[in-house]
C-alpha cells in the first residue's frame, strides 16, 4: 500500500473509530441519565415531560418552564420545583430534540412550532393557561408562545433571555459547522462528543460565571445528554436559526399584553443582556426589568428566590422585586469570573 492509498484508509479508520467511541459514550450517557418523567405523543413527536398536578389550596396559577439551549427539563426542575411545590401546578418538558424528547417534524426546530408543541402538550394535560417561564433560548420560545397563544398565557417571566437580533447574528463555530448537511453530521457523530466531554466543565463555568457552579450540576442536571449526536445537531440547528427567528419576530413583541417580568444579570457572558432584556422591557408594555449586579447567565440556579418573587408578583401578589434583587446582589457581591473565562459577546458571538 503506497502513501496515496494509506492516508485515505487511515482517515476512514479514524472516522470509524471516533464514530464507534461516540456511540459507546452516548449509550453510557443515556444509561447514567435516564428519563425523569413521562412521555406523550404530540402530533407525531414523542415529548418527555414532568407534570406536577395542581395542589389543593395552591396560591399560584399553573407554571410552564421552557429551558434554554444545551439543556433539558432538569435545568429548571431541580432549582425551581422545590420552591413551588404545593403552591402551583407545574410543567417541565424537554423541548423537541433535547433531553429525551424526539425531534419529530423538521419544523420543530423553529420557536413558533416549538410553542405550538407546548400548547398542544398543555391541552393534553388539561392546563388551560399558565405563567410561562423561559430561560435563555427558551425566552425566544416564551415570547413566541405569548404571540401565538395569548389565550394560554397568564404572564411571562424571562430569565437571561435571548429574544432580539444581536450584532452580527453570529454563533459559536461548532454550531455553524454542525448544521451543514454532510460535514455537520460527520462532526456530530465523531468529534463533538469527545471534544464536548473535554470542554463541558469549562463551558459550564463560563455559563455560570462570575457565579459559582453548583456542586455536581453537570451530572445532576444531565447536561451531557446534549453531547449525543442527534441532540447535538438539534441544539445547533436551534441556535443557528435563532437570529433569523428573532429578526422576524421581535417587531411583534409590542403586541404582547400580559404581565411580564424580565430578570437579567449585568455580568452575563452568554447573551447581550443590554440588547435582549432591555429590549423586552422596552417592547412589552408595562414589563418590569429587574437588573441584578454581578449575576451571570443562570438566575434560575443563583437567584431562585428572585424567580419565586417574580412569579408571585405576576400572580397578583404584592412583591418588591427591586428590593429582592438587592438582597441577591449582597449575597453574590464577592463572586468573581473564573480565570480564563472568555466572554463570547466581546467577539460578537451569542451562544443562544
Amino acid at each position: 500500500m503506497n502513501i496515496l492509498t494509506a492516508i485515505p484508509a487511515l482517515l476512514v479508520a479514524l472516522v470509524l473509530a471516533l464514530a464507534g467511541a461516540t456511540r459507546v459514550a452516548s449509550r453510557l450517557i443515556e444509561r447514567r441519565n435516564p428519563p425523569a418523567g413521562s412521555f406523550v405523543d404530540i402530533d407525531g413527536t414523542r415529548i418527555h415531560y414532568v407534570h406536577a398536578p395542581a395542589p389543593p389550596g395552591g396560591d399560584l396559577p399553573a407554571l410552564v418552564f421552557i429551558h434554554g439551549a444545551s439543556a433539558n427539563l432538569k435545568d429548571q426542575l431541580l432549582p425551581l420545583r422545590p420552591r413551588f411545590e404545593g403552591r402551583a401546578e407545574m410543567l417541565f418538558f424537554d423541548r423537541p430534540g433535547h433531553g429525551w424528547s424526539g425531534r419529530g417534524r423538521g419544523d420543530n426546530e423553529d420557536p413558533t412550532e416549538q410553542s405550538a408543541t407546548i400548547a398542544a402538550l398543555m391541552d393534553k394535560l388539561g392546563i388551560k393557561d399558565a405563567i410561562i417561564v423561559g430561560h435563555s433560548f427558551g425566552g425566544a420560545v416564551t415570547a413566541t408562545f405569548a404571540l401565538e397563544h395569548p389565550e394560554k398565557t397568564r404572564g411571562l417571566l424571562f430569565l437571561s433571555a435571548a429574544t432580539h437580533p444581536w450584532p452580527g447574528g453570529g454563533t459559536s463555530w461548532y454550531y455553524s459547522l454542525s448544521v451543514m448537511p454532510v460535514i455537520g453530521r460527520i462532526f456530530a457523530e465523531t468529534i463533538a462528543n469527545p471534544a464536548g466531554l473535554m470542554r463541558i466543565g469549562a463551558a459550564t463555568t463560563r455559563v455560570f460565571s462570575p457565579n459559582q457552579v453548583p456542586q455536581a450540576y453537570i451530572d445532576d442536571a444531565s447536561i451531557k445528554l446534549v453531547l449525543r449526536p442527534q441532540a447535538f445537531r438539534a441544539n445547533a440547528i436551534d441556535v443557528e436559526g435563532l437570529y433569523r427567528h428573532v429578526l422576524a419576530t421581535a417587531r411583534r413583541y409590542r403586541d404582547i399584553g400580559v404581565p411580564t417580568v424580565v430578570i437579567s444579570g449585568d455580568e452575563d457572558t452568554v447573551v447581550y443582556e443590554e440588547i435582549h432584556s432591555v429590549g423586552l422591557a422596552r417592547d412589552i408594555a408595562d414589563a418590569e426589568l429587574v437588573w441584578v449586579k454581578n449575576l451571570g447567565h443562570k438566575p434560575d440556579w443563583v437567584a431562585p428566590d428572585l424567580v419565586v418573587a417574580a412569579v408571585e408578583k405576576l400572580a397578583g401578589q404584592p412583591r418588591d422585586l427591586q428590593a429582592t434583587a438587592r438582597a441577591v446582589e449582597a449575597r453574590i457581591a464577592d463572586d468573581v469570573h473564573a480565570p480564563g473565562c472568555v466572554n463570547e459577546k466581546a467577539a460578537g458571538v451569542s451562544r443562544e
